[in-house]
């Protein structure tokens, strides 16, 4: 499990911290067409393999990617989806992240259910965005442990950026007990603290870790569906600095989304997934998150135990 929890963490600041370059802000994101997918590979560090990465818009309102991670050498899988409902509160734009994923490790057949954090976008209104994660989530293996991961962040006068505290627990046990609290900046270091004991020691500096080498297929080799090859009108005049024609191109694709959709009322046609399926009470999501509440009771409500699965899986 600290294993899982220290992949995990570092993951948090790869999707969140670690792709905005230094100086920079977020950017207002494209907003994915029904159908649209996204592969690539991450290259092979010390020995593990390649990871393979396929994604794919299941659903346009509201917005849901389901997504499928496999690294055959070590024999990881991973499987989920997420969406998102936006609000605004003050200044801020609230995301709450719904729908969870499973990672299965054939090596000891175990399996893990993650939910993911809420986002903060703050800045909006002086034109300097940046994300942090607030609420909580949680990891439940097939194991018998579990863990609580709780954010929060910056306040106007203290506290820190990226600031994480998670506790390893078994299910079933004094929800006052822990085996391990791990505490710090998920987007820097951390340590680790064992039940009973008052001496914190390293977990993880994910400033000390390499990210694999990227690897994506030229856009004139992918399928029309693909994200860049959607896009790629778009993205060239942004780049270009030309607004009127990013603009112009951006709403040819909206168009060409809706002509479809029409075309398929008409014909009384439902769209399908090309790599997912919608499978309404998957049997592994099922069972972790019966462990689960078991233990955290109505602190955990998941919307549903569906998954979208892939479908060579």
């Amino acid at each position: 499990m600290l294993a899982f929890v220290k992949w995990y963490i570092s993951s948090l600041n790869a999707s969140y911290s670690s792709r905005v370059p230094k100086g920079e802000w977020e950017k207002k994101p494209y907003n994915p067409i029904l159908g649209e997918q996204f592969s690539m590979a991450w290259g092979e560090v010390d020995g593990c393999g390649e990871t393979h990465v396929t994604c794919e818009q299941v659903s346009h309102h509201p917005p849901v990617t389901a997504f499928f991670i496999e690294n055959a050498k070590a024999g990881v899988t991973m499987n989920g989806h997420t969406g998102q409902k936006t609000r605004f509160s003050g200044t801020s734009l609230m995301c709450d992240q719904v729908g969870q994923s499973t990672v299965t490790l054939q090596q000891g057949d175990e399996s893990y259910l993650l939910t993911s954090p809420s986002l903060t976008v703050n800045g909006i209104w002086y034109a300097a965005p940046y994300v942090e994660l607030t609420g909580q989530c949680y990891i439940q293996s097939t194991t018998g442990l579990y863990c609580t991961i709780e954010y929060s962040s910056r306040g106007w006068i203290s506290g820190e950026r990226n600031h994480f505290k998670c506790y390893v627990r078994k299910n079933g046990g004094n929800p006052k007990e822990y085996m391990y609290k791990i505490e710090g900046q998920w987007s820097h270091k951390s340590t680790l603290v064992a039940y009973g004991s008052k001496s914190p020691e390293p977990f993880l500096d994910v400033t000390l870790l390499k990210p694999a080498e990227m690897h994506v297929k030229e856009a004139s080799a992918e399928n029309a569906l693909e994200s860049r090859r959607i896009w790629q009108r778009v993205s060239e005049a942004i780049h270009q600095g030309d607004t009127q024609t990013a603009s112009l191109e951006k709403v040819k694709v909206e168009n060409q989304q809706r002509q479809q959709r029409q075309e398929r009322e008409e014909k009384g046609v439902t769209w399908e997934s090309a790599h997912f399926h919608w499978t309404e009470d998957e049997a592994k999501v099922q069972s972790l998150q019966r462990m689960l509440v078991s233990t955290v009771k109505s602190k955990y409500e998941p919307a549903t135990s569906g998954n979208w699965v892939y479908k060579s899986a």
